[in-house]
């Protein structure tokens, strides 16, 4: 009796399903007017109360991808939001810590992602019709900052992940790095907090499941420890990590002791077993140490660019390779002599590069910090004539290693300028590369892009009226 009472159930299921079917296929041939197709089209839309409930599989891997649907966002959402080239830098994986190697990127930007392609625009863009996956980073969770001290290059920032990856970004032209970096920045604030995140939720799992093994080998390795046949190798744990100890305590006192007798930086200087350096010291002692004004390197870079980089296309913007750059650098902190003539600094962006580096690494910039709101405070005059006279008298009062230093380096950049017909470095462009390395702020704050402005526009100020700033002070 119970099979027959089922059975006539799911008859009466199938005849009800088949009548709403021929009703349906009713609807669609007597379908003439374009009201009847839209009242069809509008009639064929499953309610709440007819809709079909799928099954859920109780296997784990189909339950858990039932519930990462829905929590991933659909594909029109992944919207690409920004893209171009910058320098990238992957300088962690998982947390653990790589060499850093900077490599030119071409970045997508898309709602909750970042993406890197090796390859040009058009190669990029035929990759992502064949389906090939570029490296990828999940932005939710993820948190960025500025990095200056990451990198001696300019305009770095770095762009942590919530799996442990940390990324380097960065490009010389300051507003397009700026840009990039508000850019990231809005599409991150826009995303869910880290608790929400799908790649989040996976890391907690990892950790719980990883905690869970280490908490039950624990549990185990205590009942083993109770047994009696362990005791005996329990009692010689116990003695010999109390001699252990004992040991570290004697190392500590030795380390203490070394400590307090070692001799300071600077009898170690006196006695010339640690050179002064060169990057890195502020400007005055460096000065001081060569008994000149002008840094010694300073004017072997600017003579070496005048001899055969004038009409190099890009002078100051390209940047030359990094390495050959640091090899120039240790040679310049460790030798007194250097011959920039020699075939391994052929290339000239390599010296351009070694020269904004040495500028870029003053503990205090060429302008002072205590001048900078005075300079600043001078170019928002609108008289030109008026603004002029106000930074010629700020550069009277600079010390004279700063004044004499942005005398001779202005004075160059004023020859570059005169043959910009050829190496396309233009005023303003001179402007953007010097002015964020030049001057700036002691502390910086939210004023950052304003402050950029006015950093290029003096330094433009400073090569267009060169001849009357410095006028007082021609040899």
């Amino acid at each position: 009796m119970q099979k027959s009472t089922n059975s006539d159930t799911s008859l009466e299921t199938l005849n009800s399903t088949r009548q709403g079917t021929g009703a349906v296929q009713m609807r669609i041939k007597n379908a003439n007017s374009h009201h009847d197709r839209l009242s069809q089209s509008k009639s064929m839309i499953l309610t709440d109360v007819g809709k079909v409930n799928e099954p859920i599989s109780r296997h784990r891997r189909n339950h858990s991808q039932h519930i990462l649907k829905d929590v991933i966002p659909p594909l029109e959402q992944l919207m690409v939001e920004k893209e171009g080239y910058l320098q990238k830098a992957k300088i962690a994986d998982g947390g653990k810590k790589l060499r850093k190697n900077w490599s030119t990127s071409w970045i997508v930007l898309s709602s909750r992602k970042i993406e890197f392609y090796k390859e040009s625009k058009q190669q990029a863009l035929s990759n992502m019709k064949t389906g090939h996956k570029p490296e990828s980073v999940d932005l939710c969770g993820a948190h960025i900052e500025w990095a200056k001290e990451k990198s001696s290059r300019k305009n770095v920032f770095q762009i942590t992940t919530v799996s442990g990856n940390e990324f380097l970004l960065q490009s010389d032209i300051d507003f397009i790095i700026l840009d990039w970096f508000h850019a990231i920045k809005n599409a991150i604030d826009r995303l869910p907090k880290d608790s929400s995140c799908p790649s989040r939720n996976l890391e907690l799992f990892k950790i719980q499941r990883s905690s869970s093994t280490e908490l039950l080998s624990h549990y185990n390795s205590d009942i083993k420890e109770q047994k009696p046949e362990h005791r005996k190798s329990l009692m010689f744990r116990l003695h010999h990590s109390a001699s252990d100890t004992s040991d570290k305590n004697r190392v500590k006192s030795r380390l203490k002791k070394f400590i307090t007798r070692r001799p300071s930086l600077k009898t170690l200087q006196e006695k010339g077993l640690i050179k002064d350096q060169i990057f890195g010291s502020h400007l005055h002692k460096v000065c001081e140490r060569e008994n000149s004004t002008v840094p010694w390197f300073v004017k072997q870079c600017i003579e070496a660019v005048e001899k055969r980089g004038l009409d190099v296309d890009g002078i100051y913007r390209v940047s030359g390779n990094l390495a050959t750059i640091q090899k120039l650098r240790f040679i310049v902190n460790q030798e007194e002599k250097l011959n920039l003539d020699d075939s391994q600094w052929e290339d000239i962006h390599v010296v351009t590069g070694a020269l904004k580096m040495f500028f870029r690494e003053l503990p205090e910039p060429l302008f002072p910090y205590s001048f900078f709101e005075r300079f600043v405070e001078a170019i928002k005059k609108q008289d030109n004539n008026t603004r002029i006279e106000a930074v010629k008298s700020l550069v009277q009062k600079l010390p004279p290693p700063n004044r004499d230093t942005m005398k001779v380096l202005f004075g160059h950049l004023t020859k570059i300028v005169a043959k910009a017909s050829k190496n396309l470095m233009s005023t303003q462009s001179l402007g953007i590369v010097f002015g964020p390395t030049l001057l700036r702020a002691e502390n910086e704050t939210g004023n950052m892009a304003i402050h950029m402005v006015y950093q290029n526009q003096i330094a433009e100020l400073m090569l267009s009226e060169y001849s009357k700033i410095f006028s007082s002070e021609e040899d």
